[in-house]
């Protein structure tokens, strides 16, 4: 057998196992470990040195022994060493109470003196908190939400030594979710909730709650659907996030009112004729209610209220279909019940009575649904007219004009009979037609028509009409005047009667003409010293004219059938009053005045011309008045000359005249205005 092994060292770094170093052992194969605990040991074959003996108990004092083996047998025990295994870990229990704690429990470890517990984010960020203690729990606080970490635990004996440590990782619990946001999604009882999302949550829990009714939807997302609202109803909307650590802290709670539910208890009435009284139950979560009221020829008319009843105008013979909505904030309430209503047929309304003539009214009225047959009765004047028919309109002929009559339109079905509670209409007939008896000129514009009135409280309307147009006047009594109509004209003119009843035939017609226009245009000519020209625009209605101009020393007539006159034996230098007659094809005359008209200065007399040295004329003349002055022109091919003396003077030269050649001399009256006169006698000079 080989020799005996001697032990350098024993130890324990785990707490199973002890581990052995020892010197080696010539001839030695293998080494037997044995470590004694009383009355029980653990042997283990190892080739060479170190070797470890496990299967051991933590925190237990062993013997430890070692024994050299070859093909010879075994050796003797070696001497012993005493050892003692390290504490066994806490085992732990880790959970996070809070989305920034964690809080790490165990059970008390035997021999254990005291205990060390470290925490780090496992991806390496930040720093390492560690905590030594001699409880069996402890809390880390201040923590990022929704983070994993690392914890690792071991406990120490009363020397210092330290046992195994126990790794463990955990989450921390996410932080509640920020910026809830809740809207209606495809229908106001489907609500889409979302939030932004949060560190570390694995998923998501909405809660949506009323009352003791709580619907939940689950989701990995940042959003969730919930259908199946109620509505009328208030939800309060918390959001929950999970991760394996467990829940966040709920939302605070966010306020989703729904639509409210389609108004009950709905009930019609005509509270007075003419009037429905709609009225319904209250809703809850109801701000205002809309009733639609639509009756049957598609006519369709609402109420907004806060009350819970409306008034609505209605007709009779119609049939009305109501419906109630109730609304909020959040929309419409879903369609109720339909409910329709009809009302009494109606009596004829729109009565109108159109006159055919004086003594025949046709009366009309709209229908009435539901009625098979009308009657009308006309009674007043001589007795009663009466008209059964199916249609909408009775001709009542042999009335009397201006006449009260009580007309009556009553509507018959055969599900009801007569409907004879329609009240009388007060209608009277057209006024008779008055008779033109005079018509008066008072002025050139100004016609006085008079007729006799036959008609009580009537309005008389007399007409000028014709090509210029029409013109009107009122009275009512026996005359008015008509102003204002225009010249040359002619017109035809007649008077009708009205009244609230109606219109009158006209009357007769009687023909009316109008003095002729005078012209605007007159100008006025000098064709000579003693012929003038005047011309003028055309005066409407005129056939001939007659011009005249009169002064002290005569007067110049002439009567034309053109819009032009020459007058003669007009003296030069006087002034003239200028006037003209317009007369119509029938006789009617029209005085026109216009603006008075002066005559040209006379020309002078004894004109003679004298030959000067120097290549120039003098030309003498006798003037016709002293406060004249004249003007002598020249004219020849080669060139156009002229002179004016000084006042008083009557002679004039012209110098530097191009000779061999004949000129045209004329002495003149100098104009204030206007072109020179040319009508003054010639003289040649060669």
């Amino acid at each position: 057998a080989p020799d005996i092994p001697v032990i350098d060292q024993a130890y324990s770094k785990l707490s199973n196992s002890i581990t052995v170093e020892w010197r080696a052992v010539p001839g030695a194969t293998n080494y037997m470990l044995t470590a004694q605990d009383g009355d029980s040991f653990v042997e283990t074959i190892v080739k060479n040195s170190p070797g470890t003996v496990t299967g051991l108990k933590p925190a237990t004092l062993y013997r430890i022994t070692v024994r050299s083996i070859n093909s010879g047998g075994k050796s003797q025990p070696s001497p012993f060493r005493k050892v003692n295994t390290v504490l066994a870990a806490p085992i732990l229990s880790v959970h996070s109470p809070s989305c920034d704690s964690i809080a790490v429990s165990w059970k008390a470890v035997h021999m254990a003196a005291g205990f060390s517990v470290s925490l780090m984010r496992s991806d390496g960020l930040g720093r390492m908190l560690k905590q030594n203690t001699t409880n069996t729990s402890l809390i880390f606080t201040n923590l990022d939400p929704g983070t994993l970490y690392t914890i690792k635990a071991y406990a120490w004996n009363a020397n210092g030594m330290p046992g195994d440590d126990f790794t463990y990782n955990q989450r921390t619990s996410p932080n509640a979710p920020v910026d809830v946001k809740v809207a209606f999604n495809s229908g106001p009882l489907r609500a889409v909730v979302s939030w932004m999302p949060t560190e570390g949550a694995l998923t998501y829990s909405v809660t949506v709650s009323s009352g003791l009714l709580k619907l939940r939807c689950n989701t990995t997302s940042a959003s969730c659907m919930v259908p199946s609202l109620q509505c009328s109803s208030e939800y309060y909307v918390s959001v929950t996030a999970y991760n394996d650590a467990g829940p966040s802290e709920p939302t605070d709670a966010v306020s989703l009112k729904t639509i409210p539910c389609a108004p009950v208890n709905i009930s019609i009435e005509e509270d007075e004729p003419g009037h429905l009284l709609v009225s319904w139950s209250s809703v809850s979560l109801g701000h205002y209610y809309v009733v639609f009221v639509k009756s049957d020829d598609g006519l369709e008319v609402h109420c907004n209220t806060s009350y819970t009843q409306c008034h609505f105008q209605s007709d009779c013979g119609f049939t009305y279909f109501i419906s109630v909505f109730a609304y909020n904030k959040a929309g419409q309430s879903p369609l109720g019940d339909v409910f329709n209503y009809t009302t009494a047929p109606c009596c004829p309304s729109d009565f109108r009575a159109v006159f055919m003539s004086s003594d025949t009214v046709r009366v009309t009225w709209a229908p009435v649904r539901g009625a098979d047959l009308y009657e009308t009765r006309a009674a007043g004047g001589s007795g009663e007219v009466l008209c059964r028919d199916t249609a909408t309109a009775c001709t009542l002929s042999a009335l009397q004009c201006s006449t009260p009559y009580n007309i009556s339109v009553f509507s018959f079905s055969e599900a009801r009979g007569t409907n004879t509670s329609c009240a009388p209409q007060h209608v009277a007939t057209a006024p008779c037609s008055p008779e033109i008896k005079n018509i008066s000129k008072e002025g050139l514009s100004v016609i006085s028509v008079q007729w006799q009135p036959n008609n009580e409280e009537a309005t008389y309307v007399v007409t000028a009409r014709g090509e210029a147009g029409l013109w009107h006047c009122t009275s009512t009594r026996n005359s008015c005047t008509l102003m204002d109509l225009p010249c040359g004209s002619a017109f035809s003119v007649s008077a009708i009667a009205r009244s609230p009843a109606g219109q009158s035939l006209p009357s007769y017609s009687i023909p009316l003409e109008t003095a002729p226009c005078c012209p605007n245009d007159l100008i006025l000519t000098q064709v000579t010293q003693s012929v003038t020209n005047i011309s003028w625009s055309i005066g409407r209605g005129a056939q001939t004219y007659v011009t005249t101009l009169e002064s002290p020393k005569g007067q110049a007539k002439c009567h034309t059938l053109q819009t032009y006159c020459l007058l003669g034996c007009i003296t030069c230098g006087t002034n003239y009053t200028v006037s003209l007659r317009a007369i119509s094809e029938t006789g009617l005359a029209s005085s026109c005045t216009y603006q008075g008209y002066s005559s040209s200065a006379c020309c002078p007399s004894g004109v003679k011309l004298y030959r000067l040295s120097n290549n120039g004329i003098r030309v003498f003349w006798r003037a016709s008045d002293e406060t004249i002055n004249y003007n002598a022109d020249l004219h020849g091919s080669k060139g156009n000359f002229s002179c004016t003396p000084s006042s008083g003077l009557s002679h004039c030269d012209i110098t530097k005249i191009p000779c061999g050649d004949v000129y045209t001399v004329v002495v003149a009256p100098v104009t204030d205005k206007g072109p020179r006169l040319t009508f003054c006698p010639k003289k040649i000079y060669s």
